[in-house]
């Protein structure tokens, strides 16, 4: 009886008054079953309160591990093509699991994989960027009053081959989706509550956050913080998409994802995040002359090695200068071989790199307008006797590299320090 006039509500409620609602599911949240049969009960809800709705499922927790040690086990040297339709079955499985979940709560549902849409990207596998979404017929389905579930992570090259979309590409899945349908918001359901100012499993007294700002969670994302793929928040800026960050398994309320004029009281420091996985390299005695930044930059970028902080120190004599970056530690062996090979065009004398290394990173709009954020940043550090390797700065952001042991220290007394433990 219930069902029967939920049915006739949505019946006469029109399609321009209905909202439309993307919902993600991360691995945690679909980690089993019953886990999947909990969120499908979630959308259910949402669907029987008169929206549309469009569903992406991440593969189950563990599952994406399992492929690429199966890949690797089967040829350590592997065709990232194979390689992707590989790590792409996790997702699909549960895309295919919550739509029978979806019907069997007695809402239409069907799943549509990322080549049936399509969603089009280009041909970089492993991590392919998102060039064109065709969200034509599950437009029209969802306003059909059908559920749509969608695969994250993968999308379909120029060649007709499945691509994937790099760890957190479900995000972006979600967010793309959310901007190509114009949704009235994407939410994202994870086994946090929130964005919080700082990781509570070292921070006891970090606190939730309501609301943080693109820029903000952006460079919380790209520094360390791993709730929300970095990619998927920038173009949720691009596309002005609404994000929210909920937890799956309760119903209090996340933390939302906004620009910043919606923040009417912004905070010096809104976050700080870490990354305990860095490594530094240091040319020594570089020609500091035009070109040589290219030779050295372009090569690794080439090798797929992300570069992050950057410092370069010019001798006395002003003809050669020291320059050290940091990379990932898992591509630090690789960027060594890289500047190796190329030691006598680029004309270094000597490489020098370090590891067991962790960088810091206090982000807030508000440092626009406030002084002496880094000068309390520095002074926290050095009453702690932890020593800074390397300085970045941005807008709204500063990051130092420090050792890694000092890491839980720095974090707590930073976030003491900024005033965030209120």
């Amino acid at each position: 009886m219930i069902i029967y006039l939920l049915r006739l509500f949505r019946k006469h409620v029109s399609v321009a008054d209905m909202s439309c609602i993307v919902q993600k599911f991360g691995g945690t949240s679909v980690a089993d079953i019953d886990c999947i049969k909990m969120a499908a009960k979630r959308v259910v809800s949402a669907y029987n309160s008169g929206n549309q709705m469009v569903v992406v499922v991440s593969a189950m927790a563990g599952v994406t591990n399992n492929l690429i040690e199966l890949t690797e086990q089967v040829n350590g040297i592997f065709d990232v093509r194979e390689y992707d339709v590989i790590l792409s079955s996790g997702e699909q499985t549960n895309a295919g699991l919550m739509a029978l979940a979806i019907q069997d709560l007695g809402i239409q549902a069907r799943s549509w994989l990322g080549w049936q849409l399509p969603i089009k990207t280009d041909s970089k596998y492993g991590r392919a960027r998102i060039t064109e979404i065709d969200i034509s017929e599950i437009k029209k389905r969802i306003e059909n009053n059908e559920v749509a579930v969608v695969p994250g992570f993968q999308g379909l090259s120029k060649e007709n081959r499945i691509t994937t979309l790099g760890r957190g590409g479900s995000d972006l899945t979600a967010v793309a989706i959310a901007g190509a349908l114009n949704a009235d918001r994407c939410e994202i359901y994870t086994d946090v509550d929130g964005i919080y100012t700082c990781d509570p499993r070292i921070v006891s007294k970090a606190k939730k956050l309501d609301k943080v700002t693109y820029e903000e969670m952006l460079e919380l994302a790209s520094q360390g913080a791993r709730v929300l793929q970095a990619r998927s928040v920038e173009l949720a800026k691009n596309h002005g998409v609404r994000v929210e960050v909920k937890s799956a398994f309760t119903d209090t309320p996340g933390t939302q994802v906004v620009s910043e004029d919606e923040i009417l009281e912004k905070e010096v420091v809104s976050g700080i995040s870490y990354s305990s996985d860095e490594a530094k390299i240091t040319l020594r005695r570089v020609k500091d002359q035009p070109g040589v930044a290219a030779g050295i930059f372009g090569p690794l970028a080439d090798a797929s090695v992300n570069v992050d902080m950057i410092v370069q120190n010019v001798s006395e004599d002003g003809k050669t200068t020291d320059l050290t970056f940091t990379v990932t530690a898992k591509d630090l062996n690789h960027a060594k071989e890289v500047l190796s090979e190329k030691k006598s065009k680029i004309g270094f004398d000597e490489l020098v790199s370090d590891s067991n290394l962790s960088k810091i990173s206090i982000v807030g709009v508000g440092m626009r307008s406030n002084t002496g954020v880094a000068k309390t940043m520095f002074n926290t550090l050095a009453k702690k006797n932890i020593n800074i390797k390397v300085i970045s700065t941005s807008e709204i952001k500063i990051s130092v590299l420090i050792d890694t042991e000092y890491t839980e220290l720095a974090l707590r007394a930073l976030h003491s320090a900024y005033g965030l433990d209120q």
